[in-house]
């Protein structure tokens, strides 16, 4: 079930939308902070490669740890307060890397770090509890590509530093960057007044949090260790039987951490699925094209370019993601987020596909990094709105964060493959590994490979779900006032429609109405217009409560009950009293 804080709502300013993405490009660097540095890291941290190595498998492992958790807690206990924590956790991380030049005291930083991770499906439950619908689809799209926005423009600016500056003000950088984010985040940010009852299944997390090391672990270190070895086949099987044990367990709890009834519901399930081959396909280019451009000329296919310069042809990766957002908006808003997301699947596939014969010059790196952004950038804003218009609004920073979950695994499948790949195709000279241009290709149709895969489960997601996910698709759709007018009268045929008015029957406007079921979970959430109206789809028939809530007037909660046919039932709920019937 879910319910409302006490105190009113503060009305959600226009710098919402940019403070919350500011956040995610802010967590997003990150994944990227080091990978100017990374051939250096041994040297600088007095240590083996295969040791280095765990500074960046240990953000990675964090991060998938903490993104469904912080979901879940988000939901519990308010995603603003999940949102500023997960800020101010990678804040102290990035203090602690600076501090050091030690191995293990660096890897501790480094795993704080990636509990920030968890900011991104925050910031898409808190855009969904408090955005007008209209701009909904937009901001959501611009969130979720965050991660690829904030990866690709921290490759020049710590390229940049990392040439001429000590390698520790990286993290200086990031430091600085999360206690502005912290503090716009208070600034601007309200906190969402949506809560999910329950407790924290804290069973759950630590099973979820076992098997994710267990699987993962593997997948990063498993060229280090050897894919047959007895560690890497071990932790596989280990993390197999882990998560088969805790999905058990979540089935039989009555507030699990992941609903995974939910979670196995098609347009879902392809949904996580296809974000997996995303994440892979975002990943090839961040690993090749940098050590395209930087392998000096004298291998007869090496770009010879700076690490500045590389840095900056690969920007437009991130920028192009970012000017993709508005382009989803529109076009979701005609076709559908399922639509989309083929689009830019096919796109992707184009920038890879094309990308195996441009590979002679640095600007035929530029056109690929562009096409590739378009085409990541739509699949990427597509994601949050296919997985919010399949799930209840209690669950929505969870299922967000399962589907974070699933991008990560496939950069780590990216990168424990490509790398493998790029390291068993690679020259070696003066006992330095150099990477081929054979590897280089290879790497891309994997990515092809992979993308075609994703373009199958996108095509395989259903067409149309249940009314309320058909209600809500088209909320999500609305990128205008027209749009949201007809999004309404779409809503008002399948469900409860009337106004919410006070004890003299005078409007109200902005009214919390909340849709409960038999089970006591929320099926649904709107706000009331200025003329006191409101419109609330039904999933299904029965019977149902209506909580009716504004600031200055007592709560309301009236039973009703609906035939879940395409009729609307005309209910007026009066503030504070009795519910009238229209």
């Amino acid at each position: 079930m879910t319910h409302t804080t006490d105190q009113p709502t503060r009305g959600a300013s226009g710098a919402v939308v940019p403070v919350l993405a500011f956040a995610g490009i802010v967590v997003a660097v990150m994944q990227t902070l080091l990978v100017p540095v990374i051939k250096d890291l041994p040297q600088l941290l007095g240590t083996e490669p295969s040791n280095a190595t765990w500074v960046l498998t240990s953000t990675l492992l964090s991060g998938a740890v903490a993104t469904p958790i912080m979901g879940r807690l988000g939901d519990l206990y308010g995603k603003r307060r999940m949102l500023v924590l997960s800020l101010a956790v990678m804040v102290v991380g990035a203090l602690v890397s600076a501090l050091t030049s030690d191995l293990l005291t660096m890897i501790a930083g480094r795993t704080l770090q990636g509990f920030a991770m968890g900011a991104i499906p925050l910031g898409i439950g808190l855009m969904r509890d408090m955005l007008p619908r209209e701009k909904l689809g937009s901001a959501m799209a611009l969130m979720s590509s965050s991660i690829g926005v904030g990866g690709g423009l921290a490759l020049p600016a710590a390229a940049l530093v990392a040439q001429h500056m000590d390698w520790h003000a990286l993290f200086y950088g990031a430091a600085g960057l999360g206690v502005l984010s912290i503090a716009l985040t208070f600034l601007v940010v309200p906190e969402s007044p949506m809560r999910a009852e329950g407790s924290f299944d804290v069973a759950g997390a630590i099973g979820l949090s076992a098997g994710l090391v267990l699987l993962l672990l593997p997948i990063t270190k498993g060229s280090d260790w050897g894919w047959s070895s007895g560690t890497t086949l071990g932790l596989f099987a280990a993390s197999v039987a882990v998560l088969l044990l805790w999905g058990v367990f979540e089935l039989r709890h009555s507030a699990p951490l992941v609903d995974l009834r939910t979670t196995a519901r098609p347009a879902v399930l392809f949904t996580n699925l296809a974000s997996i081959m995303v994440g892979v396909s975002f990943y090839v280019v961040s690993l090749v094209l940098p050590q395209l451009l930087q392998l000096p000329k004298a291998t007869g296919y090496g770009l010879g370019q700076s690490m500045v310069n590389a840095g900056l042809l690969v920007a437009p990766l991130g920028l192009t993601m970012m000017f993709t957002a508005p382009v989803y908006a529109r076009l979701s808003a005609k076709y559908g987020p399922k639509t989309t997301l083929i689009l830019g699947m096919v796109i992707i596939g184009i920038g890879y596909g094309g990308g195996l014969g441009l590979m002679s010059a640095a600007w035929q790196s530029l056109v690929i990094a562009v096409v590739l952004g378009a085409g990541i950038g739509l699949a990427y804003s597509s994601l949050p709105a296919l997985i919010v218009g399949a799930v209840p609004a209690s669950e929505t920073g969870a299922a967000n964060g399962l589907n974070t979950l699933m991008r990560s695994i496939g950069t780590s499948v990216s990168s424990a493959v490509i790398g493998m790949v790029l390291a068993n195709t690679a020259n070696h000279v003066g006992g330095v590994a150099v990477p081929t241009m054979h590897g280089f290709r290879v790497s891309f149709l994997i990515a092809t490979g992979a993308v075609a895969v994703g373009l199958v489960l996108a095509l395989l997601l259903p067409k149309r779900g249940r009314p309320a996910e058909v209600a809500l698709h088209t909320q999500l759709r609305a990128s205008s006032e027209e749009d949201a007018v007809l999004a309404g009268a779409e809503e008002v045929l399948r469900g409860f429609r009337g106004r919410v008015v006070d004890a003299t029957g005078v409007p109200v406007a902005r009214a919390k109405v909340t849709l409960i079921d038999r089970r006591g979970r929320q099926a649904g959430a709107t706000l009331s217009a200025e003329d006191g109206t409101y419109a609330l789809a039904v999933p299904a028939e029965g019977a149902y409560v209506l909580a009716a809530k504004a600031a200055g007037h007592g709560p309301l909660a009236s039973s009703a009950t609906h035939a879940g046919d395409d009729r609307a039932v005309d209910l007026d709920l009066a503030l504070p009293g009795e519910t009238v019937s229209a």
